[in-house]
């Protein structure tokens, strides 16, 4: 057993002091007086957080999902630890169909290989597919010869492995596709859409429940046209945000808080440059320029980006009146909730995994613990 002393604990709904957490590979709850046999961890007065849950995160270290190779898949599990990142979905984007199929198969094998108590990364939950269901009006950094319409068949075979899912509701398929992927465990998210507002809430009838990157690569708010923005904000879906404060207005920051509260759900949509220096790399087969945080193709269009995952519980904390314990459940238990995991991760709270932080005031990361397991 150990305890974590002297520490900010952050629960989802409060932050508490004078107690201390008790865990092994699980969280055991907390206390007053630690048991006198507990291994003491003394935090020093810095936060003490729940593990991150990336859900939404193509590359790092050079690395990229969509290689389709197991060595960059654990570059990038070893390097986000840094980040405070205790597991995450590698993202694919929208490439030819044999290409995800190693990606998926690469991602399935570091499944298995990262459930391991000796591996050195952040646990990996499975894949989400950015893609190939994409409309090619909002294909943004995606490849526009790989965009296929909405087929569920195309991706059962990986069912094991694929999560969640980005589709465009708009096209043809999108309908029968997301019912039958949901009915198949795996969640639907609406982006790289040009959707109206009733073909969106039609998707989330469907089944779909969230909505990818809001604000970008998708139909935008108009009051005649409130367009899949419009649906996003109305609905009680999840909604995904990019707070690197260029994506999306920081000052829009509190208005999704506002309106989505427990459905905000923070990610970093980082690319392969995440963690290295500016200059040119390869997304999706295509040539991205670094400079930076903004990622961009030649034509100028937002291709991704670097945001470190407790970069952006910062940025949100910052930018709004949010309280740390808040920003730090956008990116912990309310992606495990979107993914139906928040009862085994994503919180501090008693018998969840023992995926923790100890990280200082401006979210930089000391120590970090995976099923009671330290990582960092």
């Amino acid at each position: 057993m150990q305890a974590i002393i002297n520490g900010r604990i952050l629960m989802p709904t409060e932050e508490i002091t004078g107690q201390a957490l008790l865990f092994d590979n699980v969280i055991l709850g907390l206390c007053e007086q630690p048991p006198e046999n507990a291994q003491i961890i003394d935090a020093q007065g810095r936060y003490v957080a729940p593990g991150l849950i990336d859900t939404h995160i193509h590359g790092y270290l050079g690395a990229d999902a969509s290689d389709g190779d197991t060595d960059g898949l654990r570059r990038m599990a070893e390097g986000l630890l840094k980040n405070g990142v205790t597991s995450f979905l590698p993202t694919t984007m929208t490439v030819p169909l044999p290409q995800l199929r190693r990606a998926f198969a690469a991602v399935r094998t570091m499944m298995a290989e990262s459930n391991r108590s000796d591996f050195r990364g952040a646990q990996i939950l499975g894949c989400h597919a950015e893609g190939p269901f994409i409309a090619a009006a909002r294909k943004g950094a995606q490849r526009e010869d790989a965009c296929l319409f909405p087929d569920a068949s195309l991706l059962l075979q990986d069912a094991d492995v694929i999560r969640l899912v980005t589709l465009a509701p708009e096209l043809p398929g999108a309908t029968e596709c997301i019912l039958t992927l949901s009915s198949n465990g795996i969640h639907v998210s609406l982006g790289h859409t040009d959707s109206d507002l009733s073909t969106a809430l039609d998707a989330l009838k469907a089944g779909a429940n969230r909505f990818t990157h809001t604000f970008n690569a998708m139909s935008p708010l108009h009051h005649r046209q409130p367009g899949t923005v419009g649906a996003a904000l109305l609905s009680d879906a999840y909604c995904e945000l990019i707070a690197d404060c260029f994506h999306v207005h920081p000052g829009l920051f509190a208005l999704l808080d506002r309106l989505k509260s427990e459905k905000l759900l923070l990610i970093s949509d980082c690319t392969r440059a995440g963690g290295m220096i500016d200059g040119q790399y390869d997304l999706g087969g295509q040539t991205i320029t670094v400079h930076g945080a903004e990622c961009r193709l030649a034509d100028g269009t937002i291709a991704g980006s670097v945001l470190r995952l407790n970069e952006a519980v910062r940025n949100l904390r910052d930018q709004t009146p949010m309280p740390m314990h808040k920003a730090v459940r956008c990116a912990s238990e309310g992606p495990a909730c979107s993914l139906g995991l928040d009862k085994q991760k994503g919180s501090l709270r008693t018998g969840r995994d023992a995926d923790i932080l100890i990280m200082n005031e401006d979210c930089s990361v000391n120590a970090v613990w995976i099923k009671g397991v330290q990582k960092l």
